[in-house]
């Protein structure tokens, strides 16, 4: 049985329950045994080990967990044979500790589902009235059960879905639930088409919506799961997680690492064994070297500098009044290509304003906030027709009633008719309160002494009873109006000899003199029309998706530059017509969706997902939580918004403001670009320490006194020290001022693009000759004089220094594609804090005594320090050439 579209006697009659007498007590407890409680299904929660587990899928964590288990096996191998060395065990747990931080951070952040199904849980109504055995009494809503008949008035929430028996005045409100900033009214009596969305059923009430006008008698039709809210719920459970861009390409990378690292270990291995010879020792030794190199080549502060360089970016969007839940969202934010957003309150203020005025015989004429003559008589005679009120509490408006009246309170206030003046001065001494069937409301005001009927309503309807007056013009500017989204109210009055001591309609209501026509919107965020266009200047699809009429929805979208010539905007309805096939085909022409359903919503979201962009949806509402879940990245509004759509939510912005998003979207278009610069820092270094002891050892070992100039503590210091503090203050590079003249990056798009690769591999390269070159000079220039031996003591000194300075050199390197000379050398504070400690540390290593000896290294001449210093500075001469004849490109997306 579909309820709305059902009659109410039927729906009684297949509920087998009675208007008068609801449910008897046993009926009840065989509905309850077949149905269950009134309440939304908990999913089984994760336990805190499956949680924790978990984080450990990730490529790059499985082969960190693998190096340290490696570097643990050298280290146990050399103590066997060698004596044990407690520096040797610093990097396995190290690295270790590493991976658990990443868990540990992964692990707290993981509840955004369970969030969004609590705040649902706690929208439910506790309480509800019901008729049960011919007696009205007060229950729990989770004993609710299909067939109840419960009383609904003013202020009640809505204890389940039901279908409205007898309604008087009612208004129901449901922006959470459909979008539509004013509250649905409902009747009883409606006949509605089987396929209409949840806001145009208007002969039904939904479950966790709140009475906002009027009393109703209803019988339950659907409880806790099979709820609309439930349906959302079920959705949420149901929606999986979606990885981010980075965390796919990071997988990528911590794949193609793993394999690369095993190839050259290979080859590494094989090479020995052939030159040694296949002894047990032989093997032993050359199966440690490779060991050894699959260490070095791991770039095991990766994880943890892309958290620093994420959480510091979170950092950042907090000033910008945007908060981020998920770390790796906010590099996602800057790969969107697609952003939908919801209408009511994220692209419009949710809330109704007065923004056009009509008085008869006139023109319409924008309201500015300023009145007067016949325009500020008919605010204020509209002010005086009205039960809702505007309150200022601390500068702020609050407004409480039905939102139109409260629109023309707030315009008659502006004009100077301040609400409580004018009821002093023209007191109300009788009404006809307003009436859905009449759609008119009328008050009675002593209007400078005299009785004056003042009726307000729909202007078809005044119309009809007006005498005096140029209706036909009024109408015309009606039609205008309503053409332009407008909710067009009609304001008229009639002199009265005296107040009546029995008002009825028939007397106040006809023979009326028309005043004019106020017309009323949700309208824009002033701010959202520059959003919108500089979305599209960066590249960016802005859609439109709401639960509100598709002629407002579409006057809206074209104010704001959503709706261009040639796109074409589409209702749910036939949203649920069209194949998937056809939506593939259509998608990137439709820019606004009307009277949309959740499912709906997802189904936008993933038909843009399966064109291969990263889509962003905005929202506030309980209806945009199954796609803010669902698409790429979601952001809830923090005011505005339900804790069940801040709870789907990625980030959720503090101000509501739409045009935070496009900030949000620069400072992760930002995020990405550090990161890919950071990628580009470690991996290049490591490069340069792969192929260093990987030529060291095979081709350089066969020399006498010449052999692998790291021992594992060197290597250590290297990767934590002047690896990981230049890569940290590569995450805090300012934004480009460019960045949002580019299209968004693609899904697909490799972190190498864009020149990365090519900077990586002559990085390497650069710094694996230097390196090299040190060692073998040292090695030389200090050769014990009698035995003319090589001294691998001074060259692995040398080979050390100059890795250690030339990677602080490639962080400058990696700043920008564009020349160090147009950047500015210090105009990244943190990087000249950071080198300036990596120097001041690299020092301590090379000249303090006792030190030196322990990282296994001897003091040098001084001119051999000068030396090292000036291979130390090749590269950024190298680069500056690679930069200037652009051998290096530069920016990107074009």
């Amino acid at each position: 049985m579909i309820a709305h579209s059902t009659s109410s006697e039927e729906v009684l009659k297949a509920l087998e329950t009675d208007s008068s007498l609801g449910l008897t007590d046993e009926k009840v407890l065989a509905l309850r045994e077949k149905h269950g409680l009134n309440k939304l299904e908990e999913k089984k929660k994760k336990t805190f080990l499956e949680r924790f587990f978990n984080q450990f899928k990730d490529a790059m964590i499985i082969i960190l967990l693998i190096a340290a288990a490696i570097s643990l096996g050298v280290a146990i191998y050399d103590g066997v044979t060698h004596g044990f060395d407690p520096v040797e065990m610093i990097e396995p747990f190290l690295i270790l500790a590493i991976v658990l931080i990443n868990a540990s951070m992964g692990v707290v952040q993981e509840s955004k589902a369970e969030k969004a199904l609590d705040a649902l849980k706690n929208m439910s109504a506790p309480h509800a009235r019901v008729i049960r055995n011919g007696v009205e009494k007060i229950i729990m809503s989770s004993e609710l059960v299909p067939g109840d008949i419960i009383k609904l008035e003013a202020g009640d929430f809505v204890p389940a879905d039901a279908r409205l028996l007898k309604s008087v005045n009612l208004k129901s409100e449901e922006s959470a639930l459909t979008g539509e900033s004013v509250p649905s009214e409902k009747f009883a009596d409606a006949v509605i088409k089987e396929k209409a969305p949840i806001g145009d059923r208007t002969n039904m009430v939904f479950s966790g919506c709140s009475i906002t006008y009027g009393t109703a008698l209803a019988v339950v039709t659907a409880i806790g799961m099979n709820t609309e809210m439930g349906k959302i719920a079920g959705i949420l459970a149901n929606e999986e997680e979606t990885k981010t861009p980075l965390q796919e390409k990071l997988a990528k990378l911590g794949s193609m690492l793993g394999i690369l690292v095993l190839a050259i270990c290979g080859v590494m291995f094989i090479v020995q064994l052939v030159r040694d010879g296949l002894d047990f020792t032989n093997i032993i030794g050359s199966f440690m070297s490779a060991i050894s190199l699959a260490v070095s080549a791991i770039p095991e502060g990766l994880p943890a500098v892309v958290t620093i360089v994420l959480s510091i970016g979170v950092q950042r969007m907090v000033k910008r009044n945007a908060i981020i839940r998920r770390l790796p969202a906010v590099e996602t934010l800057g790969s969107s290509s697609v952003i939908c957003s919801d209408k009511t309150g994220t692209l419009t203020q949710n809330r109704m304003t007065l923004v056009k005025t009509y008085v008869d015989g006139g023109e319409i004429t924008d309201f500015n906030g300023s009145a007067e003559g016949e325009t500020y008589k008919m605010l204020c005679y509209g002010s005086l027709c009205s039960d809702g009120k505007v309150v200022f509490e601390d500068g702020a408006e609050k407004h409480l009633g039905d939102p139109t009246e409260t629109a023309i309170v707030l315009a008659a206030h502006k004009a100077g008719g301040v609400q409580d003046q004018l009821n002093a001065a023209s007191p109300r001494v009788g009404e006809l309160p307003f009436d859905s069937d009449r759609k008119l409301m009328t008050t009675i005001n002593m209007v400078n002494g005299k009785p004056i009927a003042i009726v307000k309503g729909a202007f078809d309807v005044i119309a009809k009873r007006t005498v005096k007056g140029d209706i036909e013009k009024a109408k015309t500017a009606c039609d205008e109006m309503s053409s332009n989204a407008l909710r067009v109210l009609a304001v008229a009055y009639k002199e009265l000899d005296e107040v009546p001591a029995n008002p009825s309609f028939e007397e106040l209501e006809n023979e009326l003199t028309f005043v004019g026509l106020v017309g009323m919107i949700d309208p824009p965020r002033p701010e959202c029309k520059v959003a919108v266009a500089t979305c599209r200047q960066a590249g960016i699809k802005p859609v439109m998706i709401t639960g509100d009429h598709i002629i407002t929805a579409t006057a809206i979208a074209k104010e704001l530059g959503i709706f261009l010539d040639g796109d074409k905007a589409i209702t749910g309805a036939e949203l649920d017509e069209m194949s998937d096939e056809e939506l593939d085909r259509e998608v990137r022409n439709i820019s606004v969706y009307a009277r949309v359903s959740p499912e709906n919503k997802i189904r936008i979201v993933k038909a843009w997902q399966k064109k291969g962009e990263v889509v962003s949806m905005t929202g506030d509402g309980v209806n945009d939580a199954p796609a803010l879940k669902a698409a790429d990245i979601g952001c809830a509004m923090g005011i505005t918004g339900t804790d069940v759509a801040k709870g789907a939510a990625d980030m959720t912005l503090t101000d509501d403001n739409f045009a935070t998003i496009v900030e949000a979207v620069k400072e992760g278009r930002g995020i990405f670009e550090n990161i890919k610069k950071v990628v580009g820092f470690l991996l290049s270094t490591n490069l340069a320490e792969v192929l260093v002891v990987f030529i060291s050892t095979v081709i350089l070992g066969s020399i006498a006194g010449l052999g692998n100039p790291f021992i594992p503590i060197q290597l250590l210091w290297i990767n934590l020290v002047t690896d990981s503090l230049p890569a940290v203050a590569l995450g805090m590079e300012a934004v480009e001022k460019d960045i949002m003249f580019h299209k968004p990056k693609s899904k697909n798009e490799s972190l190498f693009a864009h020149g990365l690769g090519v900077k990586i591999g002559l990085n390497g390269i650069l710094l694996t000759i230097t390196t090299l070159t040190g060692y073998i000079l040292a090695s030389v220039l200090m050769k014990d004089p009698t035995t003319g031996l090589l001294n691998h003591e001074a060259g692995s000194t040398m080979a050390f220094m100059v890795l250690a300075m030339s990677q602080l050199v490639q962080a400058l390197n990696m700043r920008s594609s564009h020349s160090l000379f147009k950047v500015g050398f210090f105009s990244n504070k943190t990087m000249n804090l950071s080198l300036l400690a990596c120097t001041a540390l690299t020092a301590f290593v090379l000249f303090v005594p006792g030190v030196v000896n322990v990282f296994g290294m001897i003091s040098l001449q001084w001119w051999m320090y000068l030396i090292g210093l000036g291979l130390s500075l090749l590269p950024i001469l190298v680069m500056e050439v690679a930069k200037a004849v652009g051998f290096i490109k530069t920016h990107h997306h074009k």
